[in-house]
């Protein structure tokens, strides 16, 4: 038993090791934050890691938010947000750091409205969106829809999404105290498709088992897709970033230019998203 012992904790030990070499050789890539792009961040890093044997890439989520904390208090690498850095966060990072940071726009996205399957509407406009979210239009009924209390799903406000949100789509008013924020955009996407009356936002990329509401302007109706997003007539369409301390350098350069590379944005395709050029 002591010989078996032992062993355990000479390979825990090895594996120690090996952890500590790879964070040392800088070969140890951490992307933290926005959950719109955790799934796109989490298949860039599964592939780039088969191309280059000896990367270790840890991806995960928990908002922008919570990933602009990280990267201001230097525990990730790579900053993946949904939303601009605000002025203020731009702020703390020069204090520390003697930058503002260093953006790159990674993906484009046009954030979609989510209905039930079931749901006969089909468009809104930007005011009748923004009527729902702030508490104003509460029946389906004043949209053309059946006569039932519109059920309010979206994002908590770590999100980037709902900070967007908020600006593009409400103008910046608060949202309704019945909304019901949840932890992901998935968790939104699940919550909708068993709802017959409720709605959500998010993601482009998490539009399955739901319905795209079409926003409709003075110059049409549209759902997003690479022509009205690219072109800007999708009018909640936006661009996806990675955030870093300062510019690139070493084996992180080498993986944000594969990311900008056309087999890196054929990725951001087969996910569900829209390349930056």
């Amino acid at each position: 038993m002591k010989f078996k012992n032992i062993i355990f904790w000479a390979s825990l030990a090895l594996v120690v090791i090996l952890t500590c070499t790879f964070v040392m050789a800088g070969k140890a890539i951490t992307l933290k934050g926005s959950d719109t792009l955790l799934m796109l961040g989490q298949r860039w890093a599964e592939l780039y890691m088969q191309k280059n044997p000896g990367v270790v890439i840890q991806v995960t989520g928990g908002g922008s938010g919570v990933g602009i904390a990280a990267l201001i208090n230097g525990s990730t690498n790579i900053c993946q947000a949904s939303r601009s850095m605000k002025d203020s966060e731009k702020k703390k990072l020069r204090d520390r750091y003697f930058s503002t940071g260093y953006e790159i726009a990674v993906a484009k996205d046009g954030v979609t409205l989510y209905i039930n399957e079931n749901n006969p509407v089909n468009e809104l406009t930007l005011d009748q969106i923004s009527g729902i979210y702030t508490g104003k239009t509460t029946n389906w009924s004043q949209l053309g829809g059946p006569d039932a209390k519109i059920i309010v799903y979206g994002r908590e406000n770590s999100s980037g999404t709902y900070v967007f949100f908020r600006e593009k789509a409400m103008n910046n008013a608060d949202y309704t105290s019945s909304m019901q924020s949840l932890p992901g955009t998935a968790a939104v996407v699940n919550a909708v498709a068993k709802d017959k009356y409720g709605i959500g936002y998010g993601g482009a990329a998490y539009a399955k088992g739901v319905k795209e509401l079409a926003i409709k302007t003075a110059k049409g109706s549209f759902k997003p897709n690479t022509e009205t997003v690219k072109s800007g007539q999708y009018p909640l369409a936006r661009n996806l970033y990675w955030y870093l301390q300062g510019k690139p350098s070493g084996e992180i350069k080498k993986m944000v230019d594969w990311v900008l590379s056309p087999e890196g944005q054929e990725v951001v395709q087969k996910v569900g998203y829209f390349t930056v050029k």
